[in-house]
């Protein structure tokens, strides 16, 4: 079982990268904000015993993933028997750089598109595109969080890739 002090180091070195991929899956604030509390506090009730050598960063991008899918899955069966409507507020958080106005309001167009583009794309292609862009992670690792062979994952981040650009190729952006 992990102890404090071992929790403690794994929310700091991994917290920001783990909320981050909350943020990017559940697309809420409130909900990532849970999901990443969950992902902790389930890794305090395993009985792990970490072995910093072997990137436990990955284990807990895993146990989001795996909880988050749990998640989804236990909402779609209560919307088969209970439907309810949910209202999304919407992201504002957009990067901005320094230039001229023109650029910066492109540039968060842009932004915007894409997040648009990857939110749109069906679950198993918007992980691994997700893992590799955002969180830098290679492909083996993703191979690993995902349990799938390597092979599906460079497909999957192929098809992601094109459909992106296909997607901002039709919005008008010559990519």
């Amino acid at each position: 079982m992990l102890n404090a002090r071992e929790l403690e180091l794994c929310v700091d070195r991994f917290g920001t990268d783990i909320y981050r991929f909350c943020l990017k899956m559940c697309t809420d604030r409130q909900d990532a904000e849970d999901l990443y509390q969950q992902t902790f506090l389930k890794a305090m009730e395993k009985e792990w015993t970490l072995d910093w050598g072997q990137n436990p960063r990955a284990l807990f991008f895993s146990l989001a993933h795996y909880i988050w899918k749990s998640s989804k899955r236990k909402s779609a069966r209560r919307a088969s028997i209970a439907p309810c409507s949910n209202l999304e507020e919407e992201q504002t958080n957009l990067l901005r750089a320094e230039g001229s106005p023109e650029e910066d309001y492109l540039r968060e167009e842009l932004f915007f598109e894409v997040n648009r583009l990857i939110e749109a794309l069906p679950e198993k292609i918007r992980v691994p595109i997700t893992l590799y862009y955002l969180f830098e992670l290679p492909i083996e690792e993703i191979a690993q969080i995902l349990e799938k062979p390597a092979g599906t994952i460079k497909s999957r981040l192929f098809k992601g890739r094109k459909i992106i650009k296909k997607g901002l190729e039709e919005s008008g952006y010559g990519i």
